[in-house]
């Protein structure tokens, strides 16, 4: 198995990908309610507690998480000097002010983030694209034409990378990859732009041809069932949710956004 791959072994394997949908989305919907830094804190940490059981490979984890566990930290640096002013000012200089305000909303953007980011992770790493549109369409009832699109879309998405170092070889091999690296960049994107609209058009034609975008109903060659353990995936969601938002009402650090 590779870092790209999905997991198919471990509890969560064994999950309809709409639960882990709907798991991450309840989670998700009530720390986007508050941001304090209790509910996002006693969230992140069950959910951790939780990883623990996932069966996940921890190289694996890691790859996939380094996007949130990057992207936290900087949220908390600019919200921390940028961000509401209160209290005690500590730093002021021209834009920047950090105070005891921004450095407790920093603190809970840094959790709230991690909060949010970790379940999607944890539950999209099992999920592989087929069973998730056979889930949406026989399940959640979209439509078939929208739900095979996206899948042919999404299946085009792993082809990126190797149509990008092709790219770095053929030029490279022309003797035009040697001018300075943003411009390099932006000229190599703008090819994969067009590769990626020439592909793309192919497809559709393609999938036309094959009756693809017919109106009549369309069968599913394997059927999507919602379990016993997919209700519990959702229950546990809830729980999470639930505690975190107690806990937070409880301690009074419950701030609802904009309020």
């Amino acid at each position: 198995m590779t870092i790209a791959e999905p997991v198919r072994s471990g509890p969560l394997a064994t999950l309809n990908p709409v639960s882990k949908l709907g798991a991450a989305l309840i989670v998700t919907a009530v720390l986007l309610v508050s941001i304090d830094p209790v509910s996002a804190g006693v969230a992140l940490a069950l959910e951790l507690v939780l990883l623990c059981f996932s069966g996940i490979p921890a190289l694996v984890l890691l790859a996939r998480t380094s996007p949130v566990l990057i992207a936290a930290p900087l949220a908390a640096i600019t919200t921390a000097l940028y961000g509401r002013t209160g209290g005690i000012v500590y730093v002021h200089w021209w834009a920047i002010e950090v105070s005891d305000g921004s450095l407790q909303l920093a603190l809970a953007t840094l959790l709230r983030v991690l909060a949010i980011g970790l379940p999607a992770v944890l539950l999209f790493v099992t999920i592989d694209p087929t069973d998730l549109a056979d889930g949406l369409a026989q399940l959640l009832k979209l439509p078939a034409r929208f739900v095979v699109g996206a899948l042919a879309g999404l299946r085009l998405v792993g082809l990126f990378i190797d149509d990008w170092r092709a790219l770095s070889l053929a030029r490279r091999a022309r003797g035009v990859a040697e001018s300075g690296a943003v411009r390099r960049f932006l000229g190599q994107s703008f090819a994969l732009f067009v590769l990626s609209i020439r592909r793309g058009s192919k497809l559709a034609t393609a999938m036309e041809a094959r009756g693809f975008g017919a109106a009549t109903e369309r069968t599913w060659a394997r059927p999507s069932v919602f379990r016993a353990r997919d209700w519990a995936a959702l229950g546990v969601a809830v729980a999470v949710a639930g505690t975190a938002a107690a806990v937070a009402i409880a301690v009074g650090s419950w701030n609802v956004l904009g309020s």
